[in-house]
């Protein structure tokens, strides 16, 4: 059947897949030609400080989608860093309720022009619309978060003195200066902006590299920023090869921010540690989601559709290994697989697919590789296990493999894509113990119709974290919470306090009156020191803190 066939008869209702395969959704009437014009792209290109040029794809074709994209060197990175330095001691000098009002405005910016960076997202990522839209959902909520909570996060804290009353002490927060920014491909908005924004509410400049791939989502998004007021000299944007400009990012930041590999992420903390400057990295996983025995199973089944193909699992918090209990397993792997096959797979500018395009050739050659391999050492492909090429160049089934085990690379490595591997457990004790057997600590997922036991099982989970009866939205949504890595996972934490304070210096200023902390009044050394002994006796007393 020809291409054309094939997208006529998705067009009428029918869908087309290789036998057991997935179907394909309907085609939309809209291509990137009609989204990303020349237009666009010179109007975007003027916030990348680069000389040079280079261009990027969609995943979609594999072909080009923005041509004549400005390329930064090492020196146009220095150039950057001057500008956003230059602007931020003036951002830094407004109120913070100044700041978090462009927030509040970007807020609401975003949610009315939302379909325009729908299709950038999806052109770029090859993801669905649905899962582009959890990009929206997640910076709308930072921003909300943020523009609403920053003044209290900020503002001058009175902290107890050396000697109440006499010592008067204020912490501080100062802003670090300007952050260098790493941002990788595939959630392009949510890494990208919607990390940025503490950054910009706690009064730093940022100097910002997205993945060339997905370098025009971001430039939107600094776009409709500065037109919620932000100064343009604030966010800075560069372009190019992550082994050139990513190290002269990290050369000239006063704070790094990097999401990315567990390989890359090491570099950039050593580069950054020799320089005294601090850093956040959100690394890989090998996220485990655990069905207990008590688990509503269609809900479980479900819930195993969203954490394991949401981008086509290409999410760091996706979940690869999957082990339910014994004695529902059969029934659960049952509706998980034909959930699984029943996935509308598809590439149209709209809603209706259910999982789009793994990103690369990349990306392709190791899922492919990780699977075969499994077969080929003894595991079953339950559901999947194939590329789609009528689809389009990069794109694979969703896939569930059973019986695999060490040591095969699926079963320890980041595979990064839409593949999961059930395993069977029969105590709880040893699958907690096995669900930590890894060096990464990202996302985990717990599922059973007893909350209270879900959460003791999540508590014993070694990951920063764990969702009861959810896939990963519930934790990370919830943005007034941490959410970060342990392990090989990564440094530090975005949302909540963490999120927002990690990107300012702790400054304490502690005022003395009256006496002095030494000799005064005529005492000699000696009843100083017999004064100080009973005073800090009466203050233990006294239960001061």
């Amino acid at each position: 059947m020809t291409e054309t066939q094939d997208s006529a008869r998705a067009q009428s209702g029918t869908s087309t897949a290789p036998a057991d395969g997935n179907p394909v959704a309907a085609p939309g009437t809209r291509t990137a030609a009609d989204v990303v014009t020349p237009e666009l792209v010179a109007r975007l290109a003027k916030g990348v400080v680069g000389s040079g040029s280079t261009v990027n794809h969609t995943p979609f074709t594999g072909e080009v989608l923005a041509a004549e994209l400005p390329e930064s060197t090492p020196e146009d990175v220095a150039t950057a860093f001057a500008r956003a330095r230059e602007a931020q001691r003036a951002w830094a000098a407004l109120p913070v309720r100044r700041r978090a009002a462009v927030l509040l405005r970007f807020h609401d910016l975003l949610l009315h022009r939302q379909s325009e960076i729908l299709d950038l997202i999806q052109l770029e990522t090859g993801k669905t619309r649905l899962h582009a839209h959890e990009e929206i959902q997640g910076v709308v909520l930072a921003a909300r978060h943020y523009g609403r909570k920053a003044p209290s996060y900020l503002r001058p804290k009175a902290r107890v003195g050396v000697v109440p009353t006499l010592t008067k002490v204020t912490e501080l927060r100062q802003p670090r200066g300007v952050v260098g920014q790493i941002v990788p491909w595939n959630y392009p908005l949510e890494l990208s902006v919607g990390d940025a924004i503490p950054a910009f509410v706690s009064g730093n400049a940022v100097v910002m590299k997205p993945d060339t791939e997905t370098s025009l989502t971001a430039l939107w998004a600094r776009e409709l920023m500065l037109e919620a007021g932000m100064p343009a000299g604030v966010w800075q944007v560069v372009i190019g090869e992550g082994p050139v400009v990513g190290p002269a990012v990290v050369e000239h930041a006063d704070y790094v921010s990097f999401t990315g590999s567990t390989r890359t992420g090491r570099g950039v903390a050593q580069a950054a540690a020799a320089r005294l400057v601090g850093c956040s990295l959100e690394l890989g996983g090998k996220n485990a989601m655990l069905v207990l025995r008590d688990a509503d199973i269609e809900k479980a089944a479900e819930g195993a559709v969203r954490a394991c193909f949401a981008s086509a699992g290409q999410l760091c918090i996706s979940i690869e290994r999957l082990y339910v209990h014994e004695s529902i397993a059969d029934a659960f792997l049952e509706r998980f697989a034909a959930r699984t096959k029943a996935m509308r797979l598809g590439k149209a500018l709209g809603y209706g697919a259910e999982m789009g395009s793994l990103v690369s050739d990349r990306q392709l050659d190791t899922v492919t590789r990780h699977v075969e391999e499994a077969v080929v050492k003894g595991a079953t492909v339950v559901a999947g296990g194939r590329p789609r090429p009528d689809i389009g160049p990069y794109f694979y089934e969703p896939t569930i493999l059973d019986g695999v085990e060490p040591p095969m690379a699926v079963c320890t490595e980041e595979t990064f894509g839409p593949v999961v591997s059930i395993y069977r457990f029969t105590d709880e004790d040893d699958v907690v113990e096995r669900a930590n057997a890894t060096p990464y600590g990202l996302n985990a997922s717990v599922w059973t119709k007893d909350g209270g036991r879900g959460r003791a099982v999540a508590a014993r989970l070694r990951a920063g974290t764990v969702n009861v009866n959810e896939a990963y939205g519930a934790a990370y949504g919830s943005v007034n919470a941490p959410m970060g890595g342990m392990g090989d996972s990564g440094l530090g934490r975005r949302h909540g306090s963490e999120g927002i304070l990690k990107f300012t210096e702790a400054q304490t200023v502690a005022h003395q009156r009256l006496m002095p902390l030494g000799p005064s009044f005529g005492m000699t050394d000696e009843k100083y020191a017999a004064f100080m002994t009973r005073s800090l006796r009466a203050m233990k007393a006294l239960r001061l803190r």
